[in-house]
């Protein structure tokens, strides 16, 4: 397979001038430059051709440069650019009609704009507090939630996240996450491990560090992104829904990732059969726009004006944008990933089954997971053979992003076809094969 001769000249020069003037708290996976993209391809600025399997950590839901939403935004941009949350205009109405139509619960649903999923995270935090009058929350180690204080609070993926930035917000506490594949709590007989973690839940952390009635909210994401693409097993979110009403602890779901039919659903946390009161969006909703949204229960919304907004909360160039990605997902994408998504976790499975190293594949729709090991008995983290795996694709043209301490993502546009599956994957293999022999 043709290797790439990568960084080219150009991209090299820009990498140069970004280093003199950009912050260093950038991670930077590697050297490539994008010019310009179509679909499920993205090129460099010196000419080479990649598949893009990270989609901008899982944002170019539609692909690059759809051209149903770069219509919606050249048609906005010629009407207003902005008039701020101060008043009212169609578009934000429009979008906020349609994402209370699909939110993840039968009550009815209320939208607060956003920029970000960090800031999602943020408003719902706050949301959570006014509503219930209480303070604390239990949040679950490998979680990314963003990295403005009270996200970054959440947060437990790596501890640099926390470096140097304390102290966080107080009132959070984190439980395990129920990962199947590397389970640290001891089940009882019969019981499935994410009844598990609820139970440590209950009979730790809600009788040793906190009163139930002190907790506003459990903030989860139904599948851990940078975590590890994580998914959890059956039992948990209904066991976690129980111990909510129990208590009357608001669920609060962070879709940011997962959302926006990621898994083949609107929402990832529909995979699990239950109803949340909160949701936090972000990335895939807007195609690339920043934008985000928290979802909430009419009834759990109950803040009064002034007590929460933002400038660009509603900006009209972002509403068209998400607008124009959730009827392109609604029309073409969530029958796509649906077929494609097996598809290609199949496909995986095959390429496992020849590769020692490939310890878990794992996802649901287009959120897929593939874990390195060292040996498949000790289930240790291969971390360097999985940042190897990375480069080797990318000199060979295809873009993927890590996560967890072993796992490569796969989550490209929700628009790939099974042709594109089949030569990223093709790819991916030549990468595995190279990087197990090194």
């Amino acid at each position: 397979m043709k290797v790439l001769n990568l960084p080219g000249p150009k991209a090299e020069a820009l990498i140069k001038r970004d280093k003199a003037v950009i912050s260093p708290s950038y991670p930077r996976a590697y050297p490539f430059v994008m010019d310009h993209g179509k679909g499920s391809e993205v090129w460099d600025v010196d000419g080479n051709r990649f598949l893009d399997f990270a989609a901008g950590i899982a944002v170019a839901s539609t692909g690059h440069s759809h051209p149903a939403v770069v219509k919606a935004i050249q048609e906005q941009a010629e009407k207003f650019l902005h008039i701020s949350s101060d008043f009212y205009h169609e578009v934000w109405i429009n979008l906020a009609e349609k994402l209370a139509s699909i939110a993840p619960f039968k009550e009815e649903a209320v939208c607060f704009m956003t920029n970000s999923g960090t800031e999602s995270v943020e408003g719902a935090i706050k949301l959570a507090r006014y509503h219930t009058r209480r303070n604390n929350f239990i949040g679950f180690l490998g979680g990314f939630h963003g990295r403005t204080m009270g996200a970054v609070t959440f947060t437990a993926s790596k501890y640099h996240y926390h470096q140097g930035f304390g102290p966080l917000m107080n009132g959070v506490t984190h439980a395990p996450f129920p990962d199947p594949y590397r389970p640290i709590l001891q089940s009882n007989p019969g019981e499935d491990y994410g009844e598990t973690v609820v139970r440590y839940i209950e009979e730790q952390i809600l009788d040793k560090i906190y009163s139930p009635d002190s907790v506003a909210g459990i903030l989860v994401e139904p599948i851990q992104g940078e975590g590890g693409y994580i998914v959890p097993p059956p039992g948990f979110f209904p066991a976690l829904r129980k111990l909510c009403d129990k208590h009357g602890i608001l669920l609060i779901v962070d879709e940011v990732q997962a959302g926006m039919g990621r898994t083949g659903k609107w929402w990832s946390i529909e995979n699990f059969g239950v109803e949340p009161d909160i949701v936090t969006s972000a990335k895939g909703i807007a195609s690339g726009i920043p934008f985000g949204a928290v979802i909430a229960r009419k009834s759990v919304m109950s803040w009064p004006k002034g007590s929460h907004g933002n400038t660009y909360g509603g900006n009209p160039i972002s509403c068209v944008a998400a607008s124009a990605t959730i009827e392109q997902i609604e029309k073409h994408y969530l029958k796509n990933t649906n077929e494609t998504g097996p598809y290609t976790i199949q496909k995986l499975k095959e390429i496992q089954s020849r590769h020692p190293s490939i310890g878990d594949v794992r996802g649901i729709g287009f959120m897929i997971g593939v874990d390195f090991v060292e040996d498949p008995i000790s289930k240790k983290p291969a971390a360097e053979l999985r940042n190897r795996v990375e480069r080797l694709a990318f000199e060979r043209g295809l873009l993927l992003l890590g996560c967890g301490k072993s796992v490569i993502r796969i989550s490209p546009p929700l628009c790939t076809t099974k042709e594109q599956i089949d030569e990223g994957l093709n790819i991916f293999e030549e990468a595995v094969s190279l990087a197990e022999k090194e």
